[in-house]
């Protein structure tokens, strides 16, 4: 997911998605841990995703402020 995707969401969109991302990344990992994955690289990619979701959402919290 591109960033300007993600400028575009609302707040309860960009909260809704933190959260299933976050949901993922559990299972991602819970499944990697019994038997390895066929692409490790989606650990990597749900990360930095949840990291951008995240900023996104610091970046509006300091601007209400």
């Amino acid at each position: 997911m591109e960033n300007s995707v993600i400028r575009e969401m609302s707040g309860e969109e960009l909260e809704e998605r933190l959260a299933e991302e976050r949901l993922k990344l559990a299972k991602i990992k819970m499944n990697h841990a019994v038997s390895p994955i066929e692409n490790p690289q989606e650990l990597k990619h749900a990360r930095r995703l949840i990291a951008r979701l995240m900023t996104e959402r610091t970046s509006r919290s300091k601007v209400v402020s």
